[in-house]
């Protein structure tokens, strides 16, 4: 049951890595230090766009609009954290 437990809370760190990669690439590729004409910047932003969006395009439409600010990420990453901390924490000293 341990191994299950330390799988999911990888796959957990491993996703929050992912949704940071994509929030400092659209960063990048916002303030024109990267360009998406650039084939490999074009390949990893597009990897990351389609591993991330799923999970925050329902996150964009229950937030309200806040003038061009996107903080869809940072509710991901807090129920992403949320997730980890109660499988730590909570449930597998409970179940082992």
């Amino acid at each position: 049951m341990y191994a299950i437990f330390w799988l999911i809370d990888t796959v957990i760190g491993f996703y929050i890595a992912l949704v940071i990669a994509q929030i400092v690439l659209s960063w990048l590729v916002s303030f024109n230090v990267v360009n998406t004409r650039n084939r490999f910047v074009y390949i990893v932003g597009d990897f990351l766009y389609r591993v991330t969006e799923p999970a925050l395009r329902p996150i964009r439409r229950l937030l309200p609009s806040f003038g061009g600010i996107d903080l869809s990420a940072v509710v991901l990453l807090l129920g992403l954290y949320f997730v980890r901390m109660l499988l730590i924490r909570d449930l597998a000293p409970r179940l082992l």
